[in-house]
């Protein structure tokens, strides 16, 4: 299997198989392909698994594509203006996404909600309480809003940050919200109530436009009725 990511802002991922390889996504997600590829659609793990992607922002059905010659490809397209990231997970490793961000996987690749721990980061955390949990091994392919920025956090190093430009991090990394100080900081600063702390060891994958703030700029610009 081969990819290949091109395109700036509006981006499009084109996978090419193998006979016999797959990669899977939600239902909707393929842009074009060649001939030779099957598709197979389901709930990909039972029902109430395919209820729990829905929780996290994805289809409740997954539609797989299998090649039956060699050479095919099939092309992926993001749903917002940003950038596709790749993730290659060995086996047991784990990342975690914000709300909506999976878009490709191979099939080896687990996809499953995740909870946040503590109810604080899940009410106020600025991409709701369940999030998207990936476990590896195989390759994995996420839609991430605006640009991208990556750190990697050494051990029990901290980074601030708006929660809504949270894209993804490894499970390593911990995730926690406190409220911000000072009462001139919340009534005029622009920041919201609350700030996350990401504190490592990881890799911590950051977005520079969150949809939300996008949809919240537009809004303003659209006729009110009456």
């Amino acid at each position: 299997m081969q990819s290949k990511i091109d395109g700036t802002v509006m981006q499009m991922l084109t996978v090419h198989l193998h006979k016999g390889e797959s990669v899977y996504t939600e239902s909707g997600g393929m842009a074009w392909m060649t001939g030779g590829i099957e598709m197979s659609t389901n709930t990909r793990g039972g029902l109430m698994k395919g209820l729990g992607r829905s929780l996290a922002g994805e289809s409740l059905f997954m539609t797989t594509y299998t090649s039956g010659v060699d050479g095919a490809w099939v092309v992926f397209t993001p749903e917002a203006p940003g950038k596709i990231v790749e993730l290659d997970l060995a086996p047991g490793q784990v990342w975690i996404a914000q709300k909506d961000a999976f878009m490709v996987a191979q099939e080896s690749v687990d996809l499953a909600i995740h909870f946040r721990k503590r109810l604080s980061a899940g009410f106020f955390g600025g991409e709701g309480f369940i999030l998207q949990k990936l476990t590896g091994p195989g390759k994995a392919w996420l839609e991430v809003d605006g640009e991208t920025v990556e750190y990697t956090l050494r051990d029990n190093q901290m980074l601030k940050i708006d929660p809504g430009h949270i894209a993804a991090f490894e499970s390593t990394v911990t995730y926690e919200i406190e409220t911000v100080k000072g009462l001139g900081n919340i009534l005029f600063s622009g920041e919201g109530l609350f700030l996350a702390t990401l504190r490592g060891p990881g890799r911590i994958i950051l977005q520079t436009m969150p949809l939300s703030s996008l949809a919240a700029k537009i809004a303003r610009f659209i006729p009110k009725s009456g």
